[in-house]
């Protein structure tokens, strides 16, 4: 079956890790990795992971065109990454000190879910915590909304990629032509 036939198939609402992997253009064993540790929704029917159309749709949406924001928000966290790669014990350090405060400011609610997953996140390779500092995935977009790495930038660090980021984006929308397709 083809993704236009997938997607066309309005009377299934549940899709196979297969399906699923044929929409986003991957393998399916990526999909059930991607679900096993939470960037996916699923259910199961038995043993087997299905995936609703609409939380697919949302992921793969949410991963296509970041906002400006979203965007600016990515360039610090992308230097927070290069931070931890650089000093990971303190990094490390100064965001499990940060995220105990967190937790006690918000110990309910959707902020104290995403505060345990940082604390998994945390406890795990650091691989793992530099590949939701640079995803474009919505799951990382939403997971660094709760971010424990204030602080990991000094201010002056801050201001340099700000003003980089800036710049860049001052130079990228010069380069776009009268018809609006970058150059």
């Amino acid at each position: 079956m083809t993704t236009r036939e997938i997607l066309a198939t309005e009377s299934e609402d549940l899709l196979t890790t297969g399906e699923a992997a044929r929409i986003l253009g991957t393998s399916r064993q990526h999909v059930v990795d991607m679900c096993k540790s939470g960037l996916l929704p699923y259910t199961l029917a038995g043993t087997h992971r299905r995936i609703r159309r609409r939380d697919l749709e949302e992921f793969r949406s949410g991963s296509v065109r970041p906002s400006r924001d979203q965007r600016r928000s990515m360039w610090l966290n992308m230097a927070v990454a290069g931070t931890l790669v650089r000093h990971p014990e303190p990094t490390l350090a100064l965001a499990r000190e940060n995220l105990a405060a967190l937790r006690a400011q918000h110990p309910r609610g959707q902020a104290a879910r995403w505060l345990a997953e940082w604390d998994r996140l945390l406890g795990g390779p650091i691989e793992r915590v530099l590949e939701v500092l640079t995803s474009t995935t919505q799951y990382a977009r939403e997971l660094r909304q709760n971010s424990p790495f204030a602080g990991a930038l000094t201010p002056q660090e801050r201001e340099e990629v700000l003003a980089a980021f800036t710049d860049y984006t001052r130079a990228r929308n010069a380069r776009v032509h009268p018809s609006g397709v970058a150059g």
